[in-house]
């Protein structure tokens, strides 16, 4: 169980990433205009938001890379911390600015908390 939890964190941490590449760095782009829905002048206007909260994704990822080589019981914990902040960042971000956020954060941060804490 410690390895498939050790992937999750992995896959878990190459999503936001990604996803901080996209805000940071392609907003206004067709990749990140795709992420977003919004229209050319929309996402001009947002850009500099949308690096912000891209910012916050490259915080979550580098927590979770650093909870996987940092030796337990530090790795352990910031894998458990970080993956706690992914889930709520997930729940409030379906809540209050697109449901799909639940699905495509917040459910695999709460399934990859679930696979840490069960092969802890």
């Amino acid at each position: 169980m410690g390895t498939a939890a050790h992937i999750l964190v992995g896959l878990v941490a190459a999503f936001h990433v990604y996803i901080m590449f996209l805000e940071m760095f392609l907003w206004e782009r067709a990749p990140g205009r795709g992420l977003s829905g919004f229209d050319a002048e929309m996402a001009r206007a947002t850009a500099p938001l949308a690096a912000n909260q891209g910012l916050y994704n490259g915080f979550l990822a580098a927590g979770l890379f650093w909870g996987l080589i940092a030796g337990d019981p530090t790795g352990y914990r910031a894998q458990i911390f970080f993956l706690i902040c992914v889930t709520v960042a997930g729940v409030y971000g379906g809540i209050t600015a697109n449901r799909r956020i639940l699905l495509v954060q917040a459910l695999p941060g709460a399934v990859t908390l679930a696979a840490v804490l069960a092969a802890g």
